[in-house]
């Protein structure tokens, strides 16, 4: 039975230190924006808060920020109560999405700037400017004005410039949003390989599942101003505490099921049998969460835990996997995808076909 590592000094010095948010509330006449939210990033960590449309990451963000005060609770700031500074005296450096760069400002001056806030010598700042150009790939751009960068230059100057003066944590508010899809998952990387690099203590916001998942090293999904869930990516993918939770991150079919009393196994509504992984059993009304991915084509001779006959109702193709919409007989949708030549033949639309998947392939949570 393999457990956690044992507690090092480093690991009670990250804990410490770090960003701590204790009981903090935000209200907006009658809308609660955060109720009760307690939180803890560890120094040198990226956390994402990830969420819908008016779940509170924003709102959260901007407390931890100064720009919003919480009507109740606490921030700590590695150990110092920062709940009512003003936010230019936090040391947090920002990276929006629309850049909010300087246009009259030449790229060196914009990076520059905070360290002219903070009275920085001229040497010293020029030194800093050239070194966190370098950081970002930009050591030939310090002469160029904004205008004459492409999107993703931009993004790279305004993240120099959240950096350069070596903030205690950065703050990220959906940066790529504004990016196309190839220059997003590039600067991803970069964002990643930089917070590294320099040991930065940083939260991400954003909507986007799939970025959350490459980003971080733990994810806060939030809904109604609440944490549903806190996590590795791996945990909210492949074990989510609710159907909140396993709806919103990625695709999933989750299946309405009545477990039997010894909880190893479980009934669907139209009468099919579904053997449950051990230790499963969260009460007799059940959802159990199978990802697209997880279901295995059945060949004939195939075995699985599981089998269940459909038939192909949509095929979407997505270059090295398809997504196929299946029916089964009783009229249950189910997503899944497989890579090509998994039926060793090109799959038609209305084929009959049979998915299969082994107890351990699926997640099971209450259904209430």
């Amino acid at each position: 039975m393999t457990g956690s590592p044992p507690h090092t000094h480093a690991d009670a010095d990250r804990a410490a230190h770090g960003v701590h948010i204790k009981g903090v509330t935000r209200r907006f006449g009658q809308v609660e924006a955060l109720a009760g939210i307690d939180l803890s990033i560890r120094e040198g960590e990226l956390l994402t808060i990830l969420g819908p449309s008016g779940s509170g990451k924003t709102t959260l963000l901007k407390v931890i920020a100064g720009f919003e005060q919480p009507d109740e609770g606490v921030v700590c700031l590695n150990e110092l109560d920062i709940t009512y500074m003003p936010p230019a005296k936090r040391d947090i450096g920002m990276v929006f999405q629309n850049y909010a760069l300087f246009p009259h400002m030449t790229v060196a001056e914009n990076i520059a700037f905070p360290l002219r806030m903070r009275k920085v010598p001229k040497a010293e700042c020029d030194s800093k400017v050239r070194e966190a150009l370098k950081l970002v790939d930009l050591p030939e751009f310090g002469a160029r004005l904004p205008k004459q960068l492409s999107g993703g230059q931009q993004q790279r100057v305004a993240l120099a410039r959240a950096v350069v003066f070596g903030p205690r944590l950065l703050l990220l508010d959906e940066p790529f949003g504004a990016l196309d899809r190839k220059l997003r998952e590039q600067m991803q990387l970069e964002v990643r390989r930089l917070q590294r690099r320099l040991g930065l203590t940083a939260l991400f916001v954003t909507h986007d599942q799939e970025e959350a998942l490459v980003l971080s090293d733990r994810i806060a999904v939030m809904n109604e101003g609440r944490i549903a869930q806190l996590g590795t990516p791996q945990e909210i993918y492949q074990t989510p505490v609710d159907r909140f939770v396993a709806g919103f991150i990625g695709e999933s079919n989750l299946l309405h099921a009545r477990a039997d009393d010894a909880g190893q196994a479980a009934t669907l509504e139209d009468g099919t049998r579904i053997a449950l992984p051990p230790g499963a059993h969260t009460g007799r009304d059940i959802g159990i969460l199978l990802r697209p991915e997880r279901a295995r084509y059945m060949k004939e001779g195939d075995r699985a835990d599981t089998r269940i006959d459909a038939t192909i109702t949509e095929i979407v193709y997505l270059g090295e996997t398809t997504k196929y919409r299946l029916r089964t007989r009783s009229g249950v949708e189910l997503i899944v995808r497989w890579p090509l030549g998994a039926a060793g033949h090109a799959l038609a639309m209305n084929e009959p076909v049979a998915i299969g998947w082994d107890r351990n392939d699926i997640h099971v949570i209450q259904w209430t």
